[in-house]
């Protein structure tokens, strides 16, 4: 909105400007100041004097200083959202701490009993490897003269309490 007055107001100005070159007694009277070095009731031509451009100035500055002041306003608000956003970032962080904090001790418990059922294996391993080493004696035991001595020797016990019943 501000922008389109301002535009408008400056066509307008130029506007006049152009009339006024182009009017022959506007030139005349431009041509005739600059040699006498006058401008009529403003003073001397090397000062500036208030005209209607500074009008044209203090608008430009106005637009400016706005200009300004809405960016210092956006990014005010741009530097809050952020902080607000390292707030959540922040407090994230800090429930992923707690959590690994406890993934990590939980893990600790874990590896120790791992350990203690690794040594349960290897013990129970010992007791298979002696359990299998006396079932191979038995085994071979059976495949040897042993197991036809072993049998003699019991049908010989058998026969002896089987005497023993009978005469008693």
């Amino acid at each position: 909105m501000k922008r389109k007055a301002f535009i408008s107001s400056t066509r307008q100005t130029v506007k006049e400007m152009k009339e006024q070159m182009t009017s022959p007694a506007g030139a005349d009277r431009k041509a005739k100041q600059a040699l006498l070095g006058e401008r009529g009731a403003q003073g001397p031509i090397w000062q500036p004097a208030p005209d209607r451009f500074s009008r044209l100035d203090q608008q430009l500055q106005n637009a400016n200083s706005q200009f300004i002041e809405e960016q210092q306003v956006q990014q005010q608000l741009m530097a809050e959202q952020q902080d607000e956003q390292l707030e959540l970032v922040s407090g994230t962080i800090g429930v992923l701490k707690n959590m690994s904090e406890r993934i990590g001790m939980e893990l600790d418990e874990q590896s120790v009993m791992l350990d203690d059922f690794t040594h349960e294996v290897d013990n129970t391993q010992t007791r298979l490897d002696n359990v299998m080493k006396k079932l191979a004696k038995v085994s071979h035991m059976t495949s040897d003269r042993r197991q036809w001595c072993a049998i003699g020797v019991l049908l010989a016990i058998l026969f002896v309490v089987i005497l023993l019943f009978f005469i008693l």
